[in-house]
């Protein structure tokens, strides 16, 4: 026992002092190889630093030091975060520490995710969003996001708040439920060509689109307008099917796609789709689709399972998690999300059942 304590402690040791490289590596990723091997690196450390995730191994009755390979890593169910304080033990330097909480249902139990180091995940949303739509300058970010907003702790206010101020756009900023408004400026930005980015959670989008129905003979300029869904219905709307959802948007809003935003608050990586709900991830972030019989298989591409997520952002609290999301994989690495598990709790980020 003596001797397992000491053999964490001086990993620890020699790996605090490797941290800061750590985090570097992962945003470099440019290789499946290069994946693996920090995927191996990071897990590593968080077995030794992260109690809850090291308890959760040793019940498995798994032994850190016999994970050679990334399809060995146990991935910590998502639901810990409701319940414990799933987090990396400090090095004593700990840097702009924040906690990011869920949104749920009234009633329902929040997800909490103590972030010890925001400047990670600010990181990561800049670099993902770079990859995705290029320079965040170019755009003009507008937030429609009420049910965010009206509540503190979300991790989604804290990456558009932070989009919006790196726009230097003037026009850039958050709607509550000034629908009118938002139109107005919706209109003048397209016809100025300015390129503009409406990302809201679901429910307010339709709302919009119900609302403003004035693009039709506005076309060429709506080649500079995406428009970008997450979150949700939130219990304000019934559920949709994503094709009926997005043919009213685009409809409404008067665009040829919708695109979507994939996150939660347990992670610190976005995954985006372009349209039809294919998303594709970050090169630090990948999916894996599990077994509904048995969590510890995985399943070939285009078969529907429960997604896992890695997330090498998450390097302060755990990269490796199990959601109630449900999808398939294709064989590009892209993916879908088709719904959730019955008995889980309905919340944003995209679950739409399909």
């Amino acid at each position: 026992m003596l001797k397992a304590i000491a053999k964490r402690f001086i990993v620890l040791i020699i790996i605090f002092s490797h941290l800061k490289p750590l985090i570097d590596s992962v945003f470099k990723i440019n290789s499946e190889p290069a994946f693996r091997e920090l995927a191996l690196s990071v897990f590593k450390y968080q077995s030794v630093a992260n109690v809850v995730y090291r308890k959760y191994i040793e019940v498995l009755g798994q032994d850190p030091d016999n994970i050679t390979e990334i399809g060995q890593i146990p991935f910590l169910p998502i639901e810990f975060f409701k319940s414990h304080q799933v987090q990396c033990k400090s090095d004593g330097k700990t840097l702009n520490p924040i906690l990011f909480t869920s949104s749920g249902t009234t009633g329902s139990i929040q997800s909490k995710h103590f972030v010890s180091d925001v400047s990670v995940y600010e990181k990561s949303y800049l670099k993902g969003f770079e990859l995705f739509y290029g320079n965040i300058e170019e755009y003009c970010i507008l937030a429609l996001l009420p049910s965010y907003l009206e509540r503190e702790g979300s991790s989604l206010i804290y990456m558009a708040e932070d989009l919006i101020k790196r726009s230097k756009n003037a026009d850039s900023g958050f709607y509550l439920n000034n629908y009118d408004e938002l139109t107005l400026k919706l209109k003048a930005l397209l016809e100025s060509g300015q390129k503009t980015i409406l990302i809201g959670v679901t429910y307010a989008l339709l709302d919009l689109a119900e609302k403003s129905l004035i693009y039709k003979s506005d076309e060429e300029n709506l080649k500079n307008l995406i428009v970008m869904e997450t979150g949700g219905m939130k219990g304000k709307r019934k559920e949709m099917v994503r094709e009926e959802l997005h043919a009213i948007l685009c409809k409404g809003l008067g665009v040829d796609s919708i695109h979507s935003e994939y996150g939660m608050t347990e992670l610190l990586s976005q995954a985006y789709s372009s349209g039809n709900g294919v998303f594709n991830c970050p090169p630090w972030m990948k999916i894996r689709i599990r077994d509904t019989n048995d969590p510890f298989s995985f399943l070939p591409p285009n078969k529907t399972g429960g997604i896992n997520v890695i997330d090498l952002a998450n390097i302060n609290s755990c990269s490796f998690i199990a959601t109630q999301d449900l999808g398939k994989v294709h064989s590009d690495n892209s993916f879908e999300i088709l719904g959730r598990f019955d008995n889980s709790d309905i919340r944003g980020c995209n679950l739409l059942v399909q």
